[in-house]
């Protein structure tokens, strides 16, 4: 589908973790077509640069500094963009944390900290948000998940929170749908980003350079052939950020409880598969 430059216009969108890998290509994508953007993370120096880029495109965007895991700072986030706009059209949780790491090696704490940010927080910022999506009468929730739910070598606590994701996703989309209220999520398949090419090059393993998952090792990614993707390549953050748009977007106004892969069929498997 290609959408007129003015799809989102006079939108307001809030992207959780919106500075930096998949959160900025969705912020950049919505911008394009004429949202009005609210980008949020625990540090303000991952958010004041996509920004900047917004900005210079035209757009507007608003920096909010925020740890999903506190109910009241999302809270505040949802307030901070009534308060500047007036209107909450769309929400995208995006925020994540993650690192790979055997489940018998993982700690209380690195369970805690992955469930904290990926599933409590997301149900945190669905939840601030209902109260004005209710008064309004419509709201798009967008919950993005990850090829960690389907389980795999080191990520326990990933995959378990992000399953949870997918239930509170259709748990809240038969609840709010009411109030028109409709709650997608969006599973990204292979994108090199630079959290998620560290988490390749480490494996299971912890000590390794800083400088593992770098903008080359990125692009060297995305223009390798990868056979055990139909469509053959890695993807982008504007791959996810088109989807993105879609469910936002009034094309999307009869579509809630879905679950939109966008991965090139990575799930169905490649021709080195044999399927």
């Amino acid at each position: 589908m290609v959408f007129s430059d003015k799809a989102l216009e006079g939108k307001v969108v809030i992207v959780t973790g919106g500075g930096t890998g998949i959160g900025r290509g969705i912020v950049h994508g919505m911008a394009k077509l004429g949202a009005r953007l609210v980008i949020a993370s625990r540090s303000l120096e991952h958010l004041e640069p996509t920004a900047e880029e917004v900005r210079d495109m035209g757009g507007e965007c608003l920096v909010v500094e925020a740890d999903v895991r506190a109910p009241d700072q999302c809270a505040e986030l949802v307030q901070d963009t009534v308060n500047r706009y007036g209107r909450v059209d769309t929400l995208v949780n995006n925020a994540a944390g993650n690192f790979r790491v055997a489940a018998e090696d993982l700690t209380p704490n690195g369970w805690r900290t992955v469930v904290d940010i990926d599933l409590n927080g997301t149900f945190n910022c669905s939840q601030a948000v209902f109260p004005v999506m209710k008064e309004q009468q419509s709201g798009s929730i967008i919950n993005i998940l990850a090829f960690t739910d389907l389980g795999g070598p080191g990520n326990v606590h990933a995959a378990s929170a992000k399953s949870g994701i997918w239930g509170m996703t259709l748990t809240l989309a038969t609840e709010w749908g009411k109030y028109n209220i409709r709650v997608n999520a969006i599973t990204p398949g292979s994108i090199p980003t630079l959290g998620t090419v560290r988490n390749l090059r480490l494996g299971l393993r912890s000590e390794e350079p800083d400088d593992i998952g770098g903008e080359d090792a990125i692009k060297t990614l995305q223009g390798s052939p990868n056979t055990s993707i139909p469509l053959g390549r890695l993807g982008t953050p504007s791959d996810i950020g088109q989807a993105a748009i879609f469910l936002a977007s009034d094309a999307a106004s009869w579509i809630t409880g879905a679950h939109l892969h966008v991965d090139g069929g990575k799930r169905l498997g490649g021709p080195s598969s044999g399927n």
